[in-house]
């Protein structure tokens, strides 16, 4: 689902304007914030149990798997062009012309992209953002920042992501289209990540640090070109009052 972009500059001005208060001699420097996102993490883990994970059961129960699949090939074809947009914009005139060969195809032969040709054609896919081009042009990420129904971003990445969400076909359609795919788009990958997250409410760990490590160190790896990084080791999440673990 895309971002309105009107709430996410409220948002983010909000988030600016509290930010001071946030700091103390035992935070994480990637994550000043921290109690402030643990509340939007809490927050959105809230609504995301009550509301997104029943539906996207329902949608998983009801929807065969061959249409699931159309639904992400399509979205995913979507997504290629907002990818070609970056790789050009990087100079990467290559992986450009390879996204754009991806959607030329599948948007062709692959019936408006919800058969994926491309891939089993040896057209390779990339995944670039607009985040990923400042961080190219040398823009350092920011604080973590948790943003509210979207989760895990950076300063950098949240502005980054309003300006793909510009650049992204869904938000040339008319209003009512657009909202509809919006909703379709979160369903389909909200159902799509349904074991992951099941994986890690198995796992007896603090999700938060979970999470935002495990999110820092894919970005870090994608700004180097692909090489992860191991998390480190994390303790129960600890009750009010006791020291988590970083």
């Amino acid at each position: 689902m895309n971002k309105n972009r009107s709430a996410g500059a409220l948002a983010m001005a909000g988030l600016l304007a509290i930010g001071g208060c946030a700091t103390g001699p035992d935070r994480n420097p990637q994550d000043p914030l921290e109690p402030l996102n643990r509340a939007t993490y809490r927050f959105n883990d809230a609504l995301d149990r009550a509301v997104a994970k029943p539906v996207a059961k329902g949608y998983n129960k009801v929807v065969p798997q061959p249409v699931r699949t159309a639904v992400d090939n399509f979205f995913a074809n979507l997504g290629d062009v907002t990818v070609m947009f970056n790789d050009f914009l990087q100079l990467r005139i290559s992986d450009g012309m390879q996204d754009l060969a991806r959607v030329a195809v599948n948007t062709t032969f692959g019936i408006l992209g919800t058969i994926d040709i491309a891939t089993p054609a040896g057209i390779e896919r990339h995944d670039q953002d607009f985040g990923l081009t400042l961080a190219h042009y040398g823009m350092p990420s920011g604080p973590y920042l948790v943003l509210p129904l979207f989760g895990p971003s950076t300063f950098r990445d949240a502005a980054g992501f309003g300006v793909d969400q510009y650049m992204a076909p869904v938000n040339q359609t008319e209003p009512a289209t657009r909202n509809t795919l919006w909703g379709v788009d979160f369903i389909s990958t909200r159902a799509r990540y349904l074991n992951a997250t099941n994986l890690l409410e198995e796992a007896a760990l603090d999700k938060y640090l979970f999470t935002r490590d495990a999110w820092l160190g894919h970005r870090r790896a994608q700004e180097r070109g692909g090489q992860e990084q191991e998390l480190p080791e994390y303790e129960r999440e600890a009750a009010p009052g006791q020291p988590q673990g970083r």
